[in-house]
């Protein structure tokens, strides 16, 4: 039995591409995939009518969601509040980051937080995951039934994406990256450089898998708008980068992965 997912990124409310955005409602009403994974930076700015309006839009999707924060998704020019109350709007309208695995049949996810309000460098935007952070989902998802699939969503590809075009520069990026290949997490979900990719994490068996999505904004950086489609089998995952012609999707992008064998 086939377990479809949604993967869409940095819709940014506030600057989305309304007609994309309202296509992808439309194909996942059409598709009906099993959840909606959404890898941050749901607002532009941080404000209040974007998230809103961000609210409303995944409140009207025909499926079960989950919302990662991404660094556009605090109180952009506000640096008291990026400083002191990073999230407290942001969990407002989407409540606080999961605690423990987001579980169903066949599926667990780990969410990690990888935006920070402030940091002591000067592009505050690039991500930051700690030890303990990385450890924290690792563990999360080592409980998961025999045969989930394992997924670890945070919104700062953990490695750069080769040719992309911008990069992460994630403090901690590298170590977290080979504390999930070691733990067997099986994708990592991100979004942040608004372009698809899909890249085998160094160490491991090499069947952890970084994945990227694209788009919803008129951001465009190089690559088509649009998201990822994911199609689950048990011993396979398929990843089409859906793309944006003004009209309606199309396929602009496969990639397949062999899962690893798991016991039970």
């Amino acid at each position: 039995m086939t377990l479809r997912l949604a993967h869409i990124s940095d819709v940014h409310f506030g600057g989305e591409n309304a007609a994309a955005v309202d296509a992808a409602g439309a194909w996942i009403a059409e598709h009906q995939p099993g959840l909606t994974l959404i890898t941050g930076d749901v607002t532009r700015e941080g404000a209040r009518p974007e998230f809103e309006a961000a609210r409303q839009w995944i409140n009207g999707l025909a499926c079960e969601t989950l919302v990662v924060p991404g660094n556009h998704d605090t109180p952009y020019f506000n640096l008291a509040k990026r400083l002191f109350a990073p999230w407290r709007r942001y969990e407002r309208y989407f409540g606080d980051l999961p605690r423990g695995a987001f579980e169903r049949p066949g599926l667990a996810v780990a969410s990690v937080n990888t935006a920070r309000g402030v940091q002591v460098r000067l592009n505050w935007s690039k991500g930051a995951i700690s030890a303990g952070q990385a450890s924290a989902a690792a563990q999360t998802l080592a409980g998961a039934a025999p045969g989930a699939l394992r997924i670890v969503a945070c919104h700062h590809p953990l490695i750069e994406m080769i040719g992309a075009p911008m990069s992460g520069r994630v403090r901690g990026g590298r170590a977290a990256a080979e504390t999930f290949a070691r733990a067997k997490v099986d994708l990592v979900l991100t979004g942040h450089v608004h372009a698809p990719f899909a890249l085998p994490y160094p160490g491991g068996d090499g069947r952890t898998w970084a994945i990227g999505a694209s788009t919803l904004s008129i951001r465009e950086r190089g690559a088509p708008i649009g998201f990822n489609s994911l199609e689950v089998e048990s011993d396979t995952v398929r990843v089409t980068a859906l793309a944006w012609t003004g009209s309606h999707f199309e396929a602009w992008r496969t990639w397949s992965m062999d899962r690893r064998p798991r016991a039970g």
